[in-house]
């Protein structure tokens, strides 16, 4: 499971542009699947039989996409304006690496030299219309050369496990939740299921909304990342949830009222089983539970997650203990859903 964690976030897969990360998720997935399928979007759908045969099909849904920028235009110096694709905190990018485009251009995410601004300027957060990508070009000709408008940019990948436990990397955010259904992947299934890797996430929910009218589940399982908010700084009271303290099961957030007898029913599951769980202290996030939720006929829908710090950045954390609960308390889902939703 940590492997291949590793391995998705080293991949390249910001919003609408995902497609190392299809690759590779097919490619393990194939020997596993009685079916499988894509859409227009670039969704990935994977058949697997079960047990049984509900009238609707089990559901389990992760996204493959992660939070970048997408470049908007060069300037006559050669470097590039750009806008973000998904939410990303300006205060995190500053300095930072990324990679451009199909060729992985390498980059530095610049602002004015210190020196040339006044202090007004030094107290703030630059806005984003400051902010450029340096990728070492002479002028907008050789700019030119290596990259265009709409290339996307990758954060720095690099990789490392830390402390007691800990990973950072980028795109724990989602990449956690495709891992973990790739490992329900391996096993035996109670019942008919559609594994659904989708796009778009972190722009809207938007590949979602066409895989839950595609499969018209009676019963979705959102595997995600979340935001955990339990750092230094903030406020005792005001996180969001903890590393460490298990799979997060959330009863709102700012996408999705969950089903109040769907939560209970999970959550008494997850007590029972001896499974580490918590629920978020705030109502933050959104998934695409959000999406599948209201689609066609509708669907129960459970979202788990494992609790991150710094989500969308080039250096989101989590536990490795909590990561690797994901699959373990998604089989017991599975299970339980297998008797009827």
């Amino acid at each position: 499971m940590l492997d291949t964690v590793k391995k998705l976030c080293a991949l390249s897969g910001v919003s609408g542009w995902e497609d190392e990360v299809r690759d590779y998720i097919l490619e393990r997935a194939l020997p596993f699947a009685d079916e499988t399928a894509t859409d227009p979007m670039g969704n990935i759908y994977i058949f697997k039989k079960g047990a049984v045969s509900p009238d609707r099909p089990l559901m389990v849904c992760a996204h493959m996409d992660e939070v970048g920028v997408i470049v908007t235009g060069i300037d006559e110096d050669g470097c590039l304006r750009f806008d973000f694709c998904g939410g990303v905190d300006r205060r995190v990018v500053l300095g930072k690496r990324v990679f451009i485009g199909a060729q992985a251009v390498p980059g530095v995410i610049g602002i004015k030299p210190i020196h040339l601004t006044d202090p007004g300027e030094r107290a703030a957060v630059p806005k984003l219309d400051a902010l450029r990508v340096d990728i070492g070009a002479e002028d907008a000709a050789d700019a030119r050369k290596r990259v265009r408008p709409g290339d996307r940019g990758v954060f720095d990948n690099t990789i490392y496990e830390f402390g007691d436990g800990f990973l950072k990397a980028k795109a724990l955010d989602d990449r956690v939740g495709c891992a973990a259904m790739l490992k329900l992947l391996e096993g035996e299934l109670p019942a008919d299921t559609w594994f659904v890797f989708t796009v778009q996430e972190e722009v809207g929910c938007r590949g979602a909304a066409v895989a839950a009218s595609r499969v018209r589940p009676g019963f979705a399982l959102v595997l995600e990342g979340t935001t955990a908010a339990d750092v230094g700084g903030v406020e005792k009271g005001m996180e969001v949830c903890f590393l460490g303290r298990g799979v997060v099961i959330p009863f709102m957030d700012k996408g999705t009222i969950y089903d109040h007898a769907v939560y209970e029913r999970f959550t008494a599951l997850a007590e029972a089983g001896g499974v580490p769980w918590q629920t978020k202290g705030r109502i933050a996030g959104g998934t695409d539970a959000s999406a599948i939720q209201r689609r066609d006929a509708g669907a129960a829908v459970l979202t788990v997650s494992a609790p991150l710090r710094n989500i969308h950045s080039p250096a989101s954390v989590g536990k490795i203990g909590d990561i690797e609960l994901m699959p373990v308390f998604a089989g017991m889902v599975l299970e339980e859903a297998a008797r009827g939703y």
